[in-house]
Parts: structure tokens; sequence; C-alpha cells
């Protein structure tokens, strides 16, 4: 699937961190997938910024070696990688020292590229010292953009505090904060299910849905991040932006048109629908967890607080379950259940639309069968409509109904080879478009919402977050919570 974008254009993209984690397991993946498939503007530097001590061509050196441990497909060839990396440069820079600013405006400055990118792949303690010394090093023209990585900020009061200071420096136009679930295909797609069809439309509100499921589920556990997953936690770390971020998608009102600020209009205003927490809301519809010892992919694996760089008695969270409520008249009373969280059973992503069933029903068909609209975002990417219909074996029995499902597969329909989600927002970045971009007042809005599970739990001395054996679906306080309803997660039907 190709792009389309502005491929004349100049551009210097700045990357702070351009020796961390992210730039050689994200970025530069992403960035090479890019010239790979031609959409990447040929007159461009990628400038790597970072303490370390490297000349141009030492630093070309060490993201060739990095890209041994990406996948085998989207390795570059040796002929692929030396056309690629006439792209890179490297500038020694520490972030605490304004002369390193100013030797970086004299580095772009007798260029004089279109559109500057400045991508933080940093702590985000070091955003308002970086955009400060942007600012004062005259590296906020009107053609520079900033990109800022989650997570930004650790509250409300310090996501407030990050946004005022990049905006003394920044325009909100020139701020790009990432999160890149929204350029997944699969949530594209989720965007033209809903806006590019006239099918679903009629029955996307609360008198035909019943309620709405959100699963991000990862079998992994916390890796080599276990010093900052352990002051993080899953709220924060996939709640607050990415399962916020499929439930506004999921919710929203059509767009007037497809403009950013039209989409991020739409989105805010679901979040400020969002239904507020009660102390009874909380007990009953907040749900943590913490794996323990198990079997995940057929290997035994440790506990998360025998993880390294985590507190052997940590009470972090890497499970949550919510039932969230959207008190507006399209969807008053359907609850949404969002659940996420490290070393469950499977890597599965999935969001589940339940219908309500028939309101006469004059067919006999198995129990607790409803018709589900299935949308599958990792690592299948495509879509399941259930329904029930009378198979061949019932010719006689014309009164009863079995479930089938309809199937589409998007990767077999538009093939495997997808642009991925980081390549598409870079050239996004690159070429100006905001749409797949978080608005400061939607990420406030949403850290308004988490604040009070984030203090209900803080605030417990006894309960800590329930244990799960790794491998497993989770705590079954998060089963029971949403049995409450009536209803149960989308593999215990």
């Amino acid at each position: 699937m190709k792009l389309s974008y502005i491929t004349g254009m100049s551009f210097d993209l700045v990357l702070f961190g351009g020796t961390g984690d992210l730039a050689w397991r994200k970025l530069m993946p992403a960035l090479f997938q890019a010239f790979r498939h031609g959409t990447l503007p040929k007159d461009g530097r990628i400038v790597g910024v970072a303490r370390d001590d490297l000349t141009d061509d030492a630093y070309r050196a060490l993201i060739h070696e990095r890209f041994d441990q990406v996948d085998l497909a989207k390795r570059p060839t040796p002929g692929e990688f030396e056309r690629f990396a006439q792209h890179l440069h490297f500038l020694r820079m520490d972030l605490s020292k304004p002369q390193d600013f100013q030797r970086l405006a004299q580095w772009l400055g007798p260029r004089n590229a279109d559109v500057v990118v400045m991508y933080l792949a940093v702590g985000p303690s070091l955003f308002t010292v970086a955009c400060e010394q942007l600012a004062a090093a005259g590296l906020n023209r009107p053609n520079t953009r900033l990109v800022l990585e989650k997570p930004l900020g650790h509250d409300l009061a310090s996501n407030r505090s990050i946004n005022e200071t990049v905006r003394r420096a920044f325009s909100e136009r020139q701020i790009f904060r990432i999160d890149h679930y929204l350029g997944k295909p699969s949530v594209q797609n989720l965007f033209a299910l809903r806006f590019g069809n006239a099918l679903f439309e009629p029955l996307w509100r609360r008198d035909t849905i019943s309620h709405i499921e959100i699963t991000i589920a990862e079998d992994f556990g916390v890796e080599k991040r276990g010093t900052f997953y352990d002051t993080t936690g899953a709220l924060r770390d996939m709640v607050q932006n990415h399962a916020l971020q499929l439930l506004c998608a999921l919710a929203m009102e059509p767009p007037i048109n497809a403009h950013a600020d039209a989409i991020r209009d739409e989105k805010l205003k679901v979040l400020r629908s969002l239904k507020r927490w009660t102390p009874a809301d909380l007990a009953q519809h907040a749900v943590r967890g913490q794996y323990g010892a198990g079997v995940a992919n057929g290997e035994q694996v440790p506990a998360y607080r025998d993880e390294p760089g985590v507190d052997p008695a940590s009470r972090t969270e890497t499970f949550v379950a919510l039932r969230a409520e959207i008190a507006n008249w399209r969807w008053a009373g359907v609850p949404f259940y969002i659940r996420t969280g490290k070393r469950l059973a499977a890597r599965d992503a999935h969001i589940v639309v339940n219908f309500r069933p028939a309101p006469h029903a004059i067919f006999n068909s198995p129990p607790g069968t409803v018709n589900r609209l299935v949308i599958e975002l990792q690592p299948r990417d495509g879509l399941q409509l259930h329904l029930l219909a009378q198979g061949q074996e019932n010719r006689r029995a014309t009164q009863n109904l079995a479930p089938v499902h309809l199937d589409l597969d998007f990767e077999h329909r538009f093939g495997s080879e997808r642009v991925g989600a980081y390549e598409r927002l870079l050239l996004d970045v690159i070429d100006g478009r905001l749409n797949l971009f978080v608005r400061s007042d939607e990420q406030e809005e949403a850290w308004r919402w988490v604040e009070p599970v984030l203090e209900h739990w803080q605030a417990e001395e006894s309960n800590g977050p329930r244990p799960y054996a790794a491998g497993t679906w989770g705590p079954s306080a998060a089963s029971a919570m949403i049995a409450r309803d009536g209803h149960s997660w989308s593999e215990e039907l």
C-alpha cells in the first residue's frame, strides 16, 4: 500500500536520542521502509543527536549493525543500506549545554530546508529544557515541527506543565504528539469502517448496541523496561493514550470533514462525555493486576517482581480492566469494557461490538449467541461479522439457527507489506498532516479521567494489584466485573 506524499521537498529530521532504543528499534526501520517504498523525500537528512562521540560513518555503521535485529523482510540489502546511509548524519550534543544548540543551528542553517523536524525520542523530563533551548537558538521557526513521544507527563499536572512549556516555544500546529496506535493500518480501517461506509451508521448507537469490548493484550513481560515500567504501570502506559484513543475512534460523532481539528474536536467531545468516577465505581469497575510466574509461549517465565529493574515489593499494575460509560445521547447506558495487560494468554488486540438480540425471537438459537462485529487490530488485521443462519443440516428443523461468521482479512486483500505505524506517522510529520496526532486538550481530558483511578489505587494501604499467573487472561476480578452486567469477555463466550 503506497501512500501519497510530497517527495520533492527538502527536510532535515533531527533525532534527539539518536542512539537510543526507540531510534534503532522503531524509527530507523520505519524511515528505511519509507526510503524503500519511495515515499521518503530524496532531498532529506536524518541527523542522530546524542552524547556519544561518533562520526557520521561510525553512526551509519552502528545503525547498519542494529538492522540485523529487525525482521528479515525489513532488513536492507547492502546496496539499499548504502544508499539509505547517505541520508544519515550524527551530531554530538548535550541537551544541558546552550552552545550545543547553537552548533546545531549552525549545522542546519546553510541548507535552509523546507521542513525541519525535531523528534524528541528522549525522556519527558528533558522536553522542557530541549524546547527552551531550541527556542533560544532560533530553531523554532515556522517551518519547524516538533515530535513528542509518550509518556507526556505522569499525571494531569505534569502533562499541563509540559504542554505549557512546549507552547511557549512552538505553536499548536507545530506540535505532533505521537501515539503510534493511531498510525496502525487496522486503526485507520476503523475510521474507514465508520465514516467511509453507510452500512453500520444507523446501528452505531445505544438502541442496537449492547456493549463494547476493547482489548490490548501482550504475551510478553516488561523485558528490559523494568525500571521505566515500575514507575509507570499499565494505566499510564496503555489506557491513558492507546485505549482511550481507540474508544474515541469508536464513539465519536462523524466529523464535518477529514481535517485534523474537525476529527480532534469530535474525539475531545467523547473524552469530555466520559462518566466521571464515583467511590462506588472505583471499587466495582476498576481492576488492577500484576503477573506472577507462569508459562508463556511454552516457556517458564518469572513473576513481575523478579524482573530486572523492578522493586521486589512493587505494587505497580501490569493489568487493568475498566468499565467506562459515555454520557451522551448516542451511548448513554452502553458499557465500554477496556482491558490491557502484559504476560497474558496471547498477543491480541481487538474490539468487539456486541449488538442487542432481536426484539422478538421466532427462531431457536444456541444460548448466548448474539450478532457481533469483531475488529481485529493485531496480530491479524481484519473484520469478522458474527451472524445466525440456518445450516444445511437443519433443512427440516426450519426454526433452528447456528452461528456463522463472515471474515474479511485485510492482509489477504491488500497484501502483508502494508505501511507500518511509525512509517506513516513520520511521513505525516514531514508532510505536515496532524490528523493522526493528539492535541493537548485531548491529552488533558484523558488524564483527567484516569487520574481518580490512580489516586484511588495509591491511597489503598492494604489492597495491592491482584495476582494472576503469566499466560492467563488476568485476574478473575476482571471477569467478575463484566459478569455483573451479565456479559463476558470474548474468549469466555
